[in-house]
């Protein structure tokens, strides 16, 4: 009998003691409203730009990435993005998103026809400073030990 409550015991505290994820918490449906539409990245910023480079998302350089247009549907949280800067890497992908109640921005960027739940691999970012023709997405790497943000600036495309 010792042993079963020992057991349950266990058993209660190891769930009661789950770490919540980013995935697993409420979305925030306004900001996902806000969001829906035709974007492009006007502009990429972070300390240092003229010395150091960032490889944005594991595909090109940051500066790849101005210029390039993001369709969001935030009924269904899908869409798409295109690198299309001369010079870099041309690049076209669907996406899945959403922002979730603490403003954390959650893409995955998915292979065609790949379905969202096979994509182990995603990125957090912060949303910041939304207006109905503009927000920034902010990602946080880490630049000699100092976590830096890389701004990527939206601007609405009518």
């Amino acid at each position: 009998m010792k042993k079963i409550i020992l057991l349950c015991t266990l058993a209660v505290l190891m769930f009661a003691c789950k770490s919540t994820s980013v995935t697993s918490t409420n979305t925030d449906r306004k900001t996902q409203v806000a969001m829906k539409g035709n974007w492009v990245i006007s502009s990429v910023t972070y300390p240092g730009s003229q010395y150091i480079k960032v490889n944005s998302f594991q595909l090109a350089d940051s500066e790849c990435f101005v210029g390039s247009t993001w369709t969001f549907i935030s009924n269904n949280n899908k869409g798409n993005m295109a690198l299309t800067k001369t010079n870099c890497v041309s690049f076209s992908s669907p996406i899945t998103w959403f922002v979730n109640n603490d403003g954390q921005f959650v893409l995955k960027i998915l292979d065609a026809g790949e379905k969202a739940r096979k994509v182990r691999d995603g990125y957090i970012l912060y949303v910041a400073n939304q207006t109905v023709s503009s927000f920034q997405l902010i990602d946080k790497i880490d630049v000699g030990g100092k976590m830096t943000n890389v701004v990527y600036q939206f601007q609405k495309v009518n």
